[in-house]
């Protein structure tokens, strides 16, 4: 069976921002994924250039990732272009911050 986006995104749905105690999918910190047979390639973003959590945000991206799906390559990237903004973040994330909907 062919690995899909939804596979990806639901493993990654289990990481939590440090910092706002959020899912990083529920933020919209995911950009773009690639998925070809032998590698995964994963743009992400962060809310801040300079958060102090990039390092082991991508790091627990890669670990979980790789976890998940054996002997596959996985290679994280941050973009930032377009940069990140609230409104990519989901309307269940915007409640839990308490931003209106």
């Amino acid at each position: 069976m062919a690995i899909t986006d939804r596979d990806i995104t639901s493993c990654l749905e289990s990481i939590i921002d440090p910092e706002l105690g959020i899912s990083i999918v529920e933020l919209g910190l995911i950009y773009n994924i690639q998925i070809d047979e032998k590698k995964i390639s994963i743009d992400m973003t962060l809310t801040n250039p300079g958060c102090p959590f990039a390092a082991t945000l991508a790091g627990n991206v890669e670990q979980v990732v790789r976890e998940k799906f054996e002997g596959i390559e996985v290679e994280v990237s941050f973009v930032w272009d377009p940069p990140w903004t609230l409104d990519r973040m989901s309307e269940a994330a915007k409640k839990h911050l308490g931003y209106d909907c």
